[in-house]
């Protein structure tokens, strides 16, 4: 059975990964996220993670196409003082959870200045994960980070295929610089995470592909997977949302080739699937309150429903 076979050898042909993604037969899709699930709990427990996500930033000097705080849209912009941010550590760790996550735009003069932030959470809160998700920086940022107690990174690559790469963002970005950045933080003792957007524009069965791959590859500790849900005042709006029953396909097919690996269950899933559960029953394991303050939440907007859920 080919499930059976994905389970115990935790790889299958491009065909048969392929055909998981697209068949229409409910009963093989089934066994698939009933086989995510059970290996999810065998080797991570039953217990659901909580992260407490803290959106310190939304100014980005990058125009990637479907974001809806890409450079070019008109949006307040914000940035957290470094008393705000400690303040939300706070309200995280007094929920009794154990990891911060710091998410803004990419801004390399704004992470720069939040290396004393990091060594201030750190000397703070010495046993708490901190994660950060702040885009492509200068090597140099991404060592001053990590010295100053950062220990995990998470940077999607969004799509494995360059051509794809660059329909999505503007020329200035490159695929290739975003794998060596991935490759870097690496080589920098970080524990990485990577991703991707499902059903983002232009995307084939074959992109999917190409991204399981890569992920297999690489081998990350965390692996981000959301649908594309569009936002209003971005080249991308009127394109439709990504599927929902890929997404936790998805989930459940990198779950079963890297049992190890942590995998939330995104927000923007939530918003497609009506809450968290169906990708925490596909075998993701994290989930990330938002701790972000209210007097800013709504202006990290990056997509249509974001605070729906």
């Amino acid at each position: 059975m080919t499930i059976e076979k994905l389970i115990s050898r935790r790889d299958l042909p491009d065909d048969d990964l392929l055909h998981l993604l697209e068949t229409g037969d409910d009963v093989l899709v089934r066994q698939l996220l009933e086989g995510a699930f059970r290996v999810k709990v065998a080797h991570k427990g039953k217990e659901v993670l909580r992260r407490g996500l803290i959106e310190w930033s939304n100014v980005c000097r990058n125009d990637c196409m479907y974001c809806g705080i890409r450079r070019s849209r008109k949006v307040q912009r914000y940035s957290l003082t470094p008393e705000q941010i400690l303040d939300c550590c706070r309200r995280v760790a007094d929920a009794g959870i154990g990891t911060f996550v710091l998410q803004g735009g990419e801004n390399p003069a704004g992470a720069l200045e939040l290396v004393p932030v990091v060594k201030a959470i750190r000397e703070r809160w010495p046993r708490h994960a901190i994660t950060l998700s702040l885009g492509e920086l200068p090597f140099e940022t991404y060592r001053l980070l990590r010295e100053a107690g950062a220990n995990r990174y998470l940077l999607r690559h969004e799509t494995a295929n360059p051509l794809h790469y660059s329909r999505l963002h503007p020329a200035s970005m490159l695929l290739e610089s975003r794998l060596a950045c991935l490759q870097e933080l690496r080589r920098l003792g970080f524990e990485v995470g990577m991703g991707m957007m499902v059903g983002s524009p232009f995307q084939t069965p074959s992109h999917l592909l190409e991204d399981i791959r890569l992920i297999q590859r690489f081998g990350p500790e965390m692996i981000g997977i959301g649908p594309f849900i569009p936002q209003a005042d971005t080249p991308f709006a009127s394109f439709p949302a990504g599927s929902a029953d890929t997404t936790l396909r998805l989930i459940a097919i990198l779950r079963l080739m890297l049992p190890d690996a942590n995998i939330p269950s995104t927000t923007a899933l939530a918003v497609l699937a009506g809450g968290k559960d169906a990708g925490l029953e596909a075998g993701a394991n994290v989930v990330m309150p938002v701790f972000t303050p209210d007097t800013v939440k709504n202006q990290y907007d990056l997509y249509i429903g974001k605070h729906n859920v």
